[in-house]
């Protein structure tokens, strides 16, 4: 490659791992258990909005851990270089995504090259929530661009059931005298799931079978206009200050006020959601997306409910893609963070639909502090 040539970048493998058996909505709150040994008073409503009716968590009823989020992220990193024709020594860049990693340092890219068990290679962590995806995906993208790397993947892996285990609310603010969870923090027990998955990019297409070549990502914060909308690590009222975060507190104070579990403010997701379609409508007036062109879109979302709501708002706009463009396995293995829009990805390769020349759109909003990022990519 010549100096100051930008090469194309293909996605060449994707890999997925789910962890146990797919649990139904009749049994998923024995594994994430009941707080104060009480049934939670949200959970059937959570799930009626989410729509979810199998998922996947990485810890036996009685809260043991089956795997690390290090080593599902590593199961799904092997899984997608496989799927590549790869072998592990062949690859030069692994940059992972994850709402919170195993430790709190160091980052979750060590953690799964550990896992991985590897020689030398270069690595980065991205930490947000959903949108962490691709961020490590254009982090990866442009490492294969730039010539810097011949293979690298983009993986992420999420373990959230720990988070909605009792111990993270029992004795804290967020149970009331009565004994019952506050909604913010409940409702969340019946939205995330756990898994992890990988794609892999290279500057060549597969020889055989589909491949995409990704066009383009664009990110987009919008964190300089609201406070973090999903968090941990600060109380409801001060989650906007972060001289009050946890970690000035110390960690027993901050668990006792309840600013350690994953909350989220259900009424400024309702203003959130808005914004991210206001960027997505900013990408059509640019020509940016260009609606009438996308065969196959990939939107990420965390309920049933919230798609309806974006659809209701952009069947009026120039943005709207018809509905049975749309690809979704949310029922099936519920809400990943991270993870979700490769576990998405893997599927829909894998569904048969994907046809030479055909235009795919991957949109994944972030309610954490308000980001939405995009992927376009061409099957060949």
């Amino acid at each position: 490659m010549s100096r100051g040539q930008l090469r194309d970048v293909f996605i060449t493998g994707a890999g997925t791992f789910l962890p146990g058996p797919a649990i139904g909505v009749d049994t998923m709150e024995d594994f994430i258990g009941r707080v104060g040994g009480r049934r939670s008073a949200v959970g059937r409503r959570a799930l009626r909005w989410n729509g979810v009716e199998t998922r996947h968590y990485a810890l036996t009823p009685d809260g043991r851990p089956l795997h690390s989020n290090a080593s599902m992220t590593a199961a799904a990193t092997l899984a997608a270089l496989q799927d590549a024709g790869l072998a592990i020594e062949a690859l030069q860049h692994l940059a992972t995504a994850t709402t919170q990693g195993d430790y709190l340092v160091p980052g979750h890219a060590s953690a799964v090259h550990a896992e991985l068990g590897n020689g030398p290679l270069e690595l980065a962590s991205y930490q947000s929530v959903c949108a962490s995806a691709l961020m490590a995906a254009k982090g990866a993208w442009l490492q294969i661009r730039a010539g810097e790397a011949d293979v690298a993947v983009a993986a992420a892996g999420e373990f959230s059931s720990r988070w909605f285990r009792p111990e993270f609310y029992e004795g804290t603010a967020l149970v009331d005298a009565r004994g019952r969870t506050r909604v913010e923090a409940d409702f969340l027990r019946f939205t995330l799931s756990d898994g992890a998955g990988a794609v892999v990019m290279e500057p060549s297409p597969r020889p055989a079978g589909l491949s995409l070549r990704i066009d383009w990502i664009d990110l987009t914060s919008l964190a300089g206009r609201f406070d973090p909308c999903m968090w941990a690590g600060s109380t409801f009222a001060d989650r906007g200050d972060m001289k009050t975060a946890w970690s000035h507190a110390g960690p027993a104070a901050a668990h006792a006020a309840g600013a350690v579990a994953l909350v989220q403010d259900f009424e400024l997701l309702k203003i959130v959601i808005r914004a991210w379609i206001g960027v997505w409508l900013e990408k059509v007036d640019q020509g940016r997306i260009k609606p009438d062109e996308v065969d196959h879109l990939l939107c990420h979302y965390s309920a049933r409910s919230l798609r309806e709501e974006i659809v209701s708002v952009l069947r009026s706009t120039a943005a709207m893609i018809p509905e049975e463009k749309w690809f979704s396995n949310l029922a099936t293995v519920g809400n990943i963070g991270a993870a979700s829009i490769w576990v998405m990805l893997d599927e829909f390769m894998r569904s048969g639909r994907a046809r030479k020349g055909e235009k795919v759109l991957l949109i994944v909003p972030e309610s954490g502090r308000a980001m939405v990022g995009f992927m376009m990519c061409e099957v060949v």
